[in-house]
């Protein structure tokens, strides 16, 4: 019966898919002078689950720093979070994490 074989893994050597080392994308949410602070909770509330007091948080960073970083996610999550806040007429746009 033959043994059985470990997989090498040299220290310091990066291991993993490349998904799994990539940094992701970040979410940034823009701050704009058309839309309600209230709807723009209500937004984060049904784009992201998000309870009232957490929504509210991301919210008043949007309108006191002029944007505010939602999620951290793959590219094909990221982008699916713009759609979807683009769809409810937010600014929204993804960048590189780092």
């Amino acid at each position: 019966m033959a043994g059985t074989v470990e997989p090498l893994v040299v220290p310091g050597e990066k291991t993993g898919t490349g998904s799994q080392l990539d940094p992701g994308y970040l979410v940034v949410v823009w701050n704009d002078p058309v839309n309600f602070m209230d709807y723009v909770t209500h937004v984060f509330i049904r784009v992201f689950g998000w309870n009232r007091q957490k929504a509210e948080t991301h919210m008043l960073e949007v309108h006191q720093k002029g944007r505010s970083v939602v999620a951290k996610e793959s590219f094909e999550k990221a982008e699916y979070y713009v759609h979807q806040l683009q769809g409810y007429h937010l600014q929204a746009t993804m960048e590189r994490a780092e």
